[in-house]
């Protein structure tokens, strides 16, 4: 209504003007079809569109997305709350032209359909060397062909999954083996929701080492201890722990400690020997007192007074 009100006074203040300009003998160069005081179409366009920008208090919008939303209006609903809503539609889908004329879905680029490299190559246009998108070529991801939609929604709301439940229902829809794993009775409380599959694992491939992993949280086993245990150093947590879950306590390779432990520590050949060391004959594993070889060694991990890892 003010836009409207707007322009009836700008037709007030022409139309005297041009009605004083005649008086004085002021003529205009002649237009075709057009009245005495009459207004220019484009100046009424321009006037209009000056006005309602300003009523509404909005910068005006991306021309070729404003021709998109025509027809996708839902995305573009969507779109408007996304952290990409400042680009261009072309940016990702390339140029529309061709495909306005023909409303083919084949005359325009669909980046979930596209193989994964080039998918890859579109994102990291933007999001190359970026923190959070680190070596992203070199993970498992990249050499397997997931490309970046397979797990973020480039037109929803938020691109990013941030909740713990909903990254680990987004990483176990692909890695069911892993999912399996966590249903075991002693696990890290990723079902719980606790804690995410990302909390460990960089799904866009940062290098870290498996033991750095684990002591982010496990802060008391970190080293450089002045005594190591040499599969600690050499192999890392895995060696002794599974990381998902497992079906013996503290996620253990096997059901008992000594079983564990004599996978190195046993008289079968020098070189296992070197590494961890032979039981002394005092220790008869047929007594319970022995067969639980953390009740003595408690510094299993690492100590820094003690060759024997006693304390």
């Amino acid at each position: 209504m003010k836009a409207a009100m707007d322009l009836n006074n700008y037709h007030e203040m022409a139309t005297p003007m041009a009605k004083t300009q005649q008086a004085a003998g002021v003529s205009n160069p002649p237009r075709r079809n057009a009245s005495p005081g009459a207004v220019p179409q484009s100046i009424l366009a321009a006037v209009a569109l000056l006005v309602f920008s300003s009523a509404a208090g909005a910068a005006p919008k991306n021309p070729a997305n404003e021709v998109c939303s025509t027809c996708h209006e839902d995305i573009a609903t969507a779109f408007e709350k996304n952290v990409h809503k400042e680009k261009s539609c072309e940016a990702c889908h390339g140029p529309s032209a061709k495909h306005q004329e023909s409303l083919s879905a084949d005359d325009i680029r669909q980046p979930a359909k596209l193989r994964a490299a080039e998918v890859d190559k579109t994102c990291l246009a933007c999001h190359l060397n970026s923190p959070a998108h680190s070596g992203r070529v070199q993970s498992g991801h990249g050499k397997n062909q997931v490309s970046c939609v397979s797990c973020h929604s480039v037109h929803a709301k938020g691109t990013n999954i941030r909740a713990a439940s909903s990254v680990n229902t987004l990483c176990t829809g692909c890695h069911v083996t892993q999912k399996a794993e966590f249903q075991k009775p002693h696990r890290h409380k990723v079902p719980e929701g606790a804690m995410s599959c990302i909390d460990c694992h960089n799904p866009h491939g940062k290098t870290v080492a498996r033991d750095q992993t684990c002591t982010n949280c496990h802060g008391d086993k970190r080293g450089p201890f002045a005594f190591e245990h040499a599969p600690v150093r050499l192999e890392g947590c895995t060696s002794c722990h599974v990381p998902h879950g497992s079906a013996n306590p503290k996620l253990l390779t096997r059901n008992q400690v000594r079983n564990v432990c004599l996978e190195c520590h046993s008289n079968i050949g020098t070189q296992q020997a070197t590494l961890g060391g032979v039981p002394p004959a005092l220790h008869d594993l047929r007594s319970p007192r022995y067969q639980n070889c953390t009740i003595c060694h408690t510094k299993v991990h690492g100590s820094h007074v003690n060759r024997s890892l006693l304390r």
